[in-house]
Order: structure tokens, then sequence, then C-alpha cells
């Protein structure tokens, strides 16, 4: 039996013989396409080629690339481990032509690779080709001995490829192997009859060759490319598992050590085919495969995009681990068993190993602390909707577990699925967007209300922020939030629009630049700017005079503004590379806000950041700044600027031309915003504060140039003043100030234990004169003004000295407020004495609630004047239920 490795490496030698270029598997983290969340065909990394936006210096290539399938319309999370050939993370075997061999050469060699190499049957193989494409159809006849009743013609459903509504398409040939007659899996279903593209699994495909060689216009018409391309996509476990001979996908040696592994973690065994023990090892072998490859590429767990997305799937692996009776973390045992069967293909898994653990665990472990109480919750709500007709979870109660317990939505919907029950995710959506309604304020945003009035057809503006800080103009457009205007007079306020300008534009996580604007007639402040596509608009406040349409303008940049930005943009390029060399290159960018005052700046992060690393951070950093490196902006190609290493981020939109910031050899980001020529420029950088922002990103906050010098100076002046309060010198001050709170804590607790003696006489006084009721001593006291673990520990010291004893404790605290503690041993508990009960009856006469365990309970109240009240009636209930 050929090994999976075998099979993979057969493929790639046998494309390099044929003149291929082996290129390594693109990262699942797409670079430069706002389309994907996820890396999911082979053709990605090649994209740019067909929409002839880039080129390679090779014409063939082959590859076996990483995919995911979670999100848009090739989501095949759902069917996940429920059937035994989806996946999520799977590999894609492919060999591709630039304008170089075509239909004769792909076709030839798919078939050499399948029957002369790998030996399988050929009278077991079918070719489909596109019902107009007869070239494929004359090339399968004359380039192999394949039977020709197997070629067959079918429509644009099942072999035309199309990359989008327009754009590169064309005809494809499937490649389609029969397994036999007891591999359908539709045998049981009336009328079905097998065959190719008939949807059972006795007719599989291998192998899709897609021709390049059309371009769809916006009009649905076909116009023939300048050059034609081929892509070819294969699905390694797919063809593995025919190879092997293996029943599935899972059954061959691609997942069998993952199950191994999972079975002796469980203690269950693998094969008995659609039991639920199946179903959740074939969920947690296919869902580490996503979790590992995805963390290894830099995509971390969080609660949005992508994230979330790896969010999800993590959660699903660990609530089928339950139904294996998997109740604390085990996904980080997989780790190792996967490294090893594919880390010798996939590097990057060796690389990161550590990285994959550290998140695993940290996910594990707080999934299992937090969604406990919300799945016993759950399962409540099931058990009572199941006696409904028909049984349906509300979006009512999926709403409610979401907000009140932060439970997921889609692990509720997921479960309910697994028992039988519908849930309502449109009621839960629904009210999902009731909320934010309510919370959205009621404004219009001033983009929108100058974007209302301006006209489409206003020439660009031309934006010389970049080499000068002050622009002669024309004025172009007046508006005022309610209509376009010829003028705006002294005290107005308004939108301008001007040929050109020197103001930087709010947007890629930057402040607005802020200045004047001065005309032959008037002055105004320039309070903020917005851009739409190329146009530029300054929201003004007339000073002066009158600003009048058409006439001439000096618009002028607040200048020392626009270099503290500046400083703290490149500080932002500058602290994201310190941080992917200190903590890994999963760091990545999440959100930022640079303004003059400091930068803010969000990325990937599972944990907190110890102090040794950011310090670490900080000083990189700096050593940049003081290496004085130049700061080149450059205009180049996107996949050129993408090849040289260029960081590109998931959202942002990037055309054709693309604006490169780069610090010497240190950082090179995609960036259109404000930045200094040499980091010199910056002066100093300081971080004031790492924070958690939410799960999964983390939030540096940081100051530049003069503002991290007067930072510095507040900081050595409260040093300074701090050393001499406590008469120490700077150097020791923090070991003073330790050894103050040691001795304060030493302090404390004597005093804590002096309060609990001097309670502890009280209560002995109590014992001493207490009754007795069936055995069972009933001690009540006061005990004002004391903390409660006073109060606690010297309840507990009196009922273990007197076994058998109900101890009741009342205590006056601040703002005329009071609490209660009872306590229960031996013989009480025995009668059934509870005190957690009692505790709340007793509570009502201080007008206050309480709760706790049967021996053990406490009680708060809101009218401290009634303790000796509730001490009474207390004692009473006390005796009465001891009776």
């Amino acid at each position: 039996m050929k090994r999976s490795q075998d099979i993979r490496n057969d493929f790639l030698e046998f494309f390099r013989s044929k003149g291929h270029t082996v290129v390594p598997s693109a990262s699942l983290l797409p670079v430069g396409d706002k389309t994907l969340l996820f890396t999911n065909a082979g053709m990605n990394q090649f994209k740019d080629i067909f929409l002839g936006q880039g080129r390679r210096e090779y014409t063939r290539a082959a590859d076996t690339q990483k995919c995911m399938r979670v999100s848009g319309k090739h989501n095949d999370l759902d069917d996940v481990g429920r059937d035994t050939y989806h996946h999520t993370f799977f590999e894609m075997l492919g060999n591709w032509s630039f304008g170089d061999y075509y239909k004769k050469e792909a076709i030839g060699w798919a078939w050499e690779l399948l029957t002369s190499v790998w030996k399988l049957p050929k009278d077991k193989l079918y070719a489909t080709v596109y019902r107009e494409d007869a070239e494929a159809f004359e090339l399968w006849k004359s380039e192999t001995d394949i039977a020709h009743d197997h070629i067959m013609y079918f429509a644009e459903k099942d072999n035309f490829w199309e990359m989008g509504e327009t754009g590169p398409c064309g005809p494809c040939s499937e490649i389609h192997i029969d397994q036999g007659e007891g591999t359908c899996n539709l045998q049981h279903v009336a009328g079905h009859v097998c065959g190719v593209n008939a949807g059972c699994s006795r007719y599989i495909e291998l192998w899709n060759l897609v021709f390049i060689q059309y371009d769809r216009k916006a009009d649905g018409s076909l116009a023939p490319l300048p050059s034609k391309h081929v892509d070819t996509g294969m699905g390694f476990e797919r063809v593995t598992a025919v190879l092997q001979g293996a029943k599935s996908n899972y059954d061959s040696d691609v997942f069998l050590p993952l199950l191994e592994a999972i079975s002796s973690l469980s203690g269950r065994s693998y094969g008995k085919s659609m039991s639920i023990e199946d179903v959740a090892m074939r969920v947690i072998a296919d869902h580490i495969r996503s979790l590992a490859f995805s963390i290894a590429d830099g995509i971390m767990p969080s609660n949005d995009g992508r994230g979330y997305v790896i969010r999800r799937i993590l959660r699903r692996a660990l609530r089928f681990g339950q139904k294996l009776g998997l109740s604390r973390p085990f996904l980080t045992q997989l780790v190792p068993v996967l490294e090893k069967t594919m880390g010798q293909v996939f590097p990057e898994l060796g690389r990161n190993v550590s990285r994959i653990v550290e998140v695993l665990e940290h996910e594990e472990v707080r999934y299992f602390a937090t969604l406990d109480a919300g799945m016993r919750e759950l399962e409540n709500m099931i058990n009572t909707v199941r006696k409904q007709e028909p049984p349906v979870l509300s979006g009512e109660q999926i709403f409610h577990l979401y907000d009140s317990l932060g439970f997921p939505a889609d692990i509720a919907e997921e479960v309910a699925r697994d028992e039988g029950i519908r849930a309502d995710m449109a009621g839960f959506s629904a009210l999902m967007e009731e909320q934010k309604n309510r919370g959205r304020q009621s404004w219009k945003g001033a983009q929108t209300e100058a974007m209302t009035f301006v006209p489409a057809d206003l020439p660009p503006t031309e934006y010389r922020g970049d080499r000068e800080f002050e622009t002669a103009s024309s004025i172009v457009f007046l508006c005022t939030s309610e209509a376009g205007v010829e003028s705006l007079q002294a005290g107005e306020e308004g939108w301008l629009v001007a040929g050109a300008t020197p103001f930087y534009a709010e947007g890629g996580g930057q402040t607005a630049d802020t200045g004047s604007a001065l005309t032959a007639g008037g002055s105004a402040v320039v309070l903020d700017v917005i851009r739409r596509d190329s146009l530029y608009l300054h929201r003004i406040r007339v000073e002066s005079g009158s600003i009048r349409c058409r006439e001439g303008i000096t618009l002028v940049v607040e200048e020392e503004r626009k270099r503290a930005i500046a400083r703290n943009h490149t500080a932002t390029h500058l602290l994201q590379q310190a941080l992917i060399e200190v903590l890994g290159d999963h760091v990545a960018q999440a959100g930022s806000h640079v303004s003059a005052e400091r930068l803010r700046f969000d990325f990937s992060h599972f944990r907190a950041i110890e102090d040794a690393d950011l310090r670490r951070v900080e000083e990189i950093v700096n050593r940049v700044v003081r290496q004085n490196l130049d700061v080149l902006k450059e205009q180049m190609d996107r996949e050129a600027a993408v090849s040289r290493g260029a960081k590109a981020f998931f959202g942002e939109k990037y055309g054709e031309s693309v604006r490169v910031v780069s610090v010497g050899d240190f950082s090179m980001e995609l960036c259109g915003g404000t930045h200094v020529d040499r980091t010199g420029d910056i002066g100093f950088v300081r971080i004031l504060s790492e924070a958690s922002v939410s799960s999964g990103v983390r939030r540096i906050e940081a100051v530049t140039g003069q503002a991290a010098l007067r930072q510095a100076q507040q900081d050595a002046h409260a040093i300074a003043t701090l050393s001499g309060m406590l008469n120490t010198a700077p150097d020791t001050l923090v070991e003073r100030v330790e050894t103050m709170l040691e001795q304060a804590r030493r302090s404390e607790k004597e005093l804590v234990r002096l309060q609990t003696a001097l309670a502890l006489h009280g209560l002995e006084v109590a014992a001493a004169a207490a009754d007795v009721v069936h055995g069972v001593r009933v001690i009540v006291g006061r005990i004002d003004d004391a903390e409660i673990r006073v109060i606690k520990e010297s309840v507990d010291g009196i009922r273990n000295r007197y076994r058998d004893a109900v101890v009741l404790v009342g205590s006056g605290q601040a703002e005329g407020k009071c609490m209660l503690v009872l306590g229960a041993s031996g013989a009480a508990l025995e009668r059934g004495f509870d005190a957690k009960a009692v505790i709340g009856e007793i509570a009502r006469y201080v007008d206050g609630s309480g709760g706790g365990r049967k021996d053990m309970a406490q009680a708060g109240g809101r009218d401290a004047s009634k303790i000796d009240l509730a001490l009474a009636e207390g004692r009473r209930i006390m005796e009465e239920r001891l009776s």
C-alpha cells in the first residue's frame, strides 16, 4: 500500500519531471484579497496572473496547497464528521500552466500519472468535458487510451469554471472513478441510478482540469483571453483513500494516526461508521488540522472575522470531545501526532508547535471554565421544548443564553440539531438587531451629511500633503449639511472641496489633519477632512468674511500637529514589527488609531504580554529610532510589493498600484498614511499600557517625541517624590515599597487574628448561656463593625468547638447596613438543618437576602436597626427547625 507521503511526493516529482517549478503552499491567510477569509483553493496564490495583474519567473508550477472551506458558499463545517468525505481543512494537489501548455498536455499528463504511475484501473475511470468543448473530447480520445464511451459531455453546472460573475473562466474536464456497486450511499433511494455526476458516492471526482480561455464580460458574453492557462486541482485526501483502498478518507493513513490518538485519550474505539462516537472522532481529527495549521499561519481565535471561524471550529471540536467523555483540555495532546505526520511537508507546523499548544490550551481552559453553565441551561431548555409540538428552541431562549451567559448561538443551534430540535435562528437574529438598534446613536454622521450633496462629476482632488504643508488652489464646491451653497459667511460651518490639498483625510486608523483656509475675502479653520473615493472634503468654520465657491484659496496644515501624527504613525509600523520579533509571526494588526497626542495599536495575541517581553519590544523600537533609518514611500505593483514581503491586511481595499512604506530592512507595509522621513525624527517611543480589548486581541498605547519626553519627566518626578517621602534612593524604591506592603499584610493579618480572638471570646460567653435543643447548642451573638472574614472565622471556630451546634451572628456595618452569618455542625446537620434555607428567612427582618451551603450561609441586609429583632427571631426559627 502506498503511503500518503509517497502519493504526495509522486505527484510533485511527476510534474517536476515535466518542467514544473514546485512551489511551497501559500498561507491559509490570504494576502491582498478581501473576498476571502481563508485560502480555499490552489489557484488563490495565482489569481493575479489569471486577472492579468501579475507575473512569475516560471510558466509551469505544481504544489500541494493548504485549503480551508468554512465560510461563504464553500462552507463544509456542518457536514464534517457526519459523513466520511467532507473536511474543513484539506490539501489540494495542483499543476498550472501560465500561457504555456494547454489541453493536450494537461489531459495526457493527468492520464499518465493516474494510470502509469499510480496504476489505477483504466476501465474504472471516466472523463467529463463541457458540452461545447469538442477539442477536449477529441483530445481524450487521441491522447489517452480511455474507453471512448467513458468520455461524457455535461453542461455548465458541472463542466464550466468561473472565477466570479465576470473575469477569467473556461471549460473544465473532470476525471471520475467508479468505486464499485457496494459503495453507493443512495442504494436505498427508490429510482436512484448510479452514474457519473449522479450524486452518489460510487462515482467520485478525482481531478478537475480547468482550461482558462475566456473573459466573461459584464453583459454575459465571452471574449477570448490573449493567453490561455491551465489550473488543475485534485483532493489529496480523496486520492489517497482511493489508492490505499480505504473505505473513506478517514480510513486512510492521513487520518488514522489522529483517530488512534483520540481513541486512546477517550477509551473509545473507532469503526462503528455513523455512531455518535465515530462522528465525534472524525470531527476532532478534522478540526485539529484546521486549528493547528491556522494558528501556525498566524490566524488566532477571536470574536470576529476569520478568528471567530477558528474559535467556532475549536468549540465544535471540544463539544464533540465531551460526547466522548473528554471533559478536560485534550486538543493539545494531538498536536505532536499531527506534527509527526505532516511536519516534514509543512515545516511551519514544527516551527510553531509551542505556540499552537499554548493557544489551544488557553482556549480550551477558557471553554471549559465559561461554557459549562450555559450548556447546563441549554440542556434544561431542550428537555423542556422537547415536550412541545413541534419542538423549537426559540429565538428568545437562544438570545438569553447569548446575552446573559455569553453562550455562542452557533453552538446552541448545533446542539439543538443534534437533538432533533429546530433552533429559531431568525428570531435570535431579529433580537440581536433590536439590541443593536437600541444601542445605535440616532445622529447622522458628518460624512453622510456632506456626501448627500456632493455632485458625482467633480474632478478628483490632488493630494499634496506628502510634499507640502501649504497649497494654493481654488474652491470647486461648497455645501452645508442641508444643501450645496455658493458661499459661507462668518460663523457658518460647512464642507469645502478644492482642486488640491495638503490635508490628509481620516483613514487607515489615522486622524485627519487640521489647519486653516484663507481666501481674498475671508478665513476659516479646517476642523476635519474626509474622503470619498478621490475627493477630499474639508469641514470648515468661517472665522471672518466669507468663503466663496470658485475663488482662489490657500490651505494651510497645522505643521507641528501633522509631524506629531507622522511620528506616531511610523512608530506603529516599528511597534508591529517589534511585536512580531518578540511574540511571533502570528501577530497581526487588528486595528489602530493614530493622532497627534498618542498612538493605539490593536493586534492579535492570545494572552497578556509579560513585562520582560514588553520591555524588549520598547527597546527594539527605540533601537531602530536611534539607527535613524530611511523611511521610504514608494508606489509599486501590488503583487510585486507583496512578493517583496510587504504586509497587507485583510479587509483593506488595494488597487493594482499601492503605496509601500519601508523602514530600512526592518519593516515594510502597504500604507497610505503620513510618515517621517527618518526614524530619528520620532525621537523616542514610550509604551504607556498593554491590555486586553477582546478575546484574542491586545492593545498597546504609546507616545512619541515631546509627549514621550513629558511622560518620562512625569515618571521621574513621581519616582523622586515617592523616594523622598519614603526616605530611600530611587533604585531601592521598589524594594522599599515591597517591604512596606509585606509589613502591612502582616499587620492586617495580626489585626484579623486579634479581632477574631475578641469575637470568639464574646461568642464563648454566648455559648456558655446557650439553650440546647435536641442535643444541639443554639448560639446567638452580635459582633459589630467587623470584616466578613472575621465573622465567618468566628462562627467557624465556635461551631467546630461545640461539634453539635448552630451559630448565628449579626454585625452592624457602615451606611446602616448589616451582615448575618449562620453555621451548623454535627447533630444539627444530621437532623436536616439547612443553614442556606434558614438564613433566607432571617434575612427578611433586615430587608435582605442570602445564600450559601447547608453548613454555612450568609446574608446582607439594608436595615441595621433591625439586627436585634432578626437575631431574636432567628433564635426562634432555629429552635423550631431543630424541634
